[in-house]
């Protein structure tokens, strides 16, 4: 199973421009997967899918996910909001008042958090959501299971950008998650980067954005104190490749660009490809 996400898409941080820069981002994004082989088998669009959470936003996502070839599931983040998402998408489930929800037609369990505070940078997971996981963690044990959700509950070394791990809401998604064996992997976004790390046991990959990204940056921040450092940059938008082996989920991140081709599978480098398979087991 080959699932691919985009993340951070900031739909209207241009208002009332419909050409805006991070629409043709995403349109960029999109089409690479698109032309990809093979295609992937579902897009997750995992938070900040708009930048102010107005409705116009939320249509042009819309329109700009319409005439995918594969389903696209989506979670929201700190800059969405939940009326208007839910008026333009009323086919997305919900559970206590929050898009949380499932999907179950695959050979991964695909278990989708609400993590969106409004009005509130950073994550949260109250006792209402964090009861609707652990149900659905009660069913189906024997079912490889992903768990999708914006904010990332691990400490990044981007000091502007962290989650403190003191914070009430990762001890609160820790205690849910742990013991169940069959969550398989945790695919976020929020941090504007790429970066694996590990979260209860399980992997946890965070997808960069679509939009401009967050510059990398390990040294602590002084709120009173503007440093001139770099804070975003304008690298190509980020697309992710999750791949379920059947055993392990792999994520690959790729960026949606035209790369500089140095070698193509020709005559040329078949002996090493034949070398290279040769050497594994019949």
């Amino acid at each position: 199973m080959l699932l691919a996400q985009v993340t951070d898409i900031h739909l209207g941080f241009d208002p009332d421009n419909p050409s805006e820069f991070n629409r043709k981002r995403l349109d960029q994004a999109l089409k690479a997967l698109c032309e990809m082989t093979p295609r992937p088998d579902a897009l997750l669009a995992t938070g900040d899918l708009v930048d102010r959470g107005d409705q116009d936003s939320y249509m042009r996502l819309e329109d700009a996910f319409s005439d995918l070839p594969f389903p696209v599931y989506m979670c929201l983040g700190n800059h969405d909001l939940r009326a208007p998402f839910q008026k333009q998408f009323p086919d997305v489930p919900t559970a206590g008042g929050f898009v949380q929800y499932e999907v179950d037609d695959g050979p991964l369990r695909l278990l989708f958090l609400d993590t969106l505070e409004e009005g509130r940078h950073g994550g949260a997971f109250c006792d209402v959501r964090a009861k609707w996981l652990a149900d659905r963690l009660s069913e189906k044990q024997d079912k490889p299971t992903l768990l999708i959700l914006h904010h990332p509950p691990v400490e990044s070394g981007i000091a502007w950008m962290n989650t403190d791990p003191r914070e009430p809401w990762v001890s609160t998604l820790a205690d849910t998650i742990k013991g169940h064996n069959q969550v398989k992997g945790m695919i976020t976004g929020h941090l504007h980067r790429n970066i694996s790390t590990s979260f209860e046991g399980t992997s946890l990959s965070i997808c960069a954005s679509t939009a401009p990204q967050v510059a990398f940056d390990l040294e602590p921040i002084d709120p009173e104190n503007p440093d001139g450092r770099n804070m975003i940059v304008a690298d190509p938008p980020a697309i992710a490749l999750h791949w379920w082996n059947g055993k392990q989920l792999v994520s690959h991140f790729e960026t949606a660009e035209e790369h500089v081709m140095l070698a193509r599978y020709d005559e040329n480098l078949q002996p090493l490809v034949r070398a290279l398979l040769a050497e594994r087991p019949e």
